[in-house]
């Protein structure tokens, strides 16, 4: 994880060369909730899901690019019963066969105490690291039910676009940022 700072600074670079500013402050809640609601209406199932969690991680806008070498970056908000608690981001890099570039955003439904305690007590969340992640994908999203929840996070990523290719090995970490 030592290339991680000169990764994330990649793609701030990117970033302001591709998309312009990130969000506003302002705007932070707003986009949450608006890309919240566009999962809703395309997946049922995270609809129920974010009724019975304790709390939703929402990442609207990731830009990832690479070639060979990637990054990506973007910045979120956890909200609690619909209100802005904290913002943070999402940075990782990544090396192998890869090349492109590609935007999405993601939701973590974190289901209970103990996955929101650890987000907010740890320097940071390395994805792999902590509670467990199931991430929702149409087969898994067919056999949940909100009786059948048991895992302490449920991730689902949504809204892609551009193209990214490629096989490598990848770190991400999610850190909580002083607004």
């Amino acid at each position: 994880m030592k290339f991680m700072r000169p990764l994330a600074a990649v793609v701030v670079a990117l970033l302001s060369l591709s998309v312009g500013p990130v969000f506003a402050e302002d705007s932070f809640e707003a986009d949450a909730n608006a890309a919240l609601k566009k999962l809703y209406e395309s997946e049922p199932v995270a609809k129920a899901i974010g009724e019975k969690a304790k709390a939703v991680l929402v990442f609207p806008n990731i830009v990832k690019a690479g070639f060979i070498v990637g990054a990506q970056y973007g910045e979120g908000v956890l909200l609690m019963n619909g209100k802005l608690i904290a913002h943070y981001n999402s940075v990782a890099g990544s090396y192998g066969l890869q090349a492109g570039v590609q935007a999405f955003g993601y939701a973590l439904f974190l289901m209970n105490d103990k996955a929101v305690q650890y987000l907010d007590k740890s320097n940071g969340w390395e994805i792999g690291v902590g509670p467990s992640i199931v991430i929702v994908d149409k087969g898994v999203a067919k056999s949940l039910t909100t009786t059948t929840l048991k895992d302490d996070v449920y991730a689902f990523i949504f809204d892609q676009k551009g193209l990214m290719a490629g096989l490598g090995l990848q770190g991400s970490k999610i850190t909580k940022l002083e607004k």
